[in-house]
């Protein structure tokens, strides 16, 4: 299966990273790889997650790394990461795309 981030969920990793980067470089770095680590390792277990039956009939789920929730589509032979979000994050400021 092919892993495809979409505009959104690359803005989220960005934001992340440059969050976390000015107090804590490595820690930001590793938050990062953690997260990538995990879209591909949906390319072996791509049912991995837990489906999210508001998406219905999308086949979106979630998946917890750590202290962040990463949500994406499977379509096709095709996984598309949606969005990651922190657990203390506010979620109220845009719904979930593909772009």
């Amino acid at each position: 299966m092919n892993i495809n981030w979409t505009a959104a969920a690359t803005r989220d990793l960005v934001r992340f990273h440059d969050f976390l980067a000015p107090v804590a470089p490595e820690a930001a770095a590793r938050v990062v790889q953690q997260l990538a680590h995990a879209a591909d390792r949906l390319r072996d277990f791509p049912r991995l997650g837990e489906r999210l039956d508001a998406y219905a009939p999308r086949e979106v789920r979630r998946i917890i790394v750590g202290h962040h929730e990463l949500r994406y589509e499977i379509r096709d032979a095709e996984i598309f990461i949606l969005r990651l979000w922190h657990s203390r994050e506010d979620r109220s400021f845009g719904a979930e795309g593909h772009g």
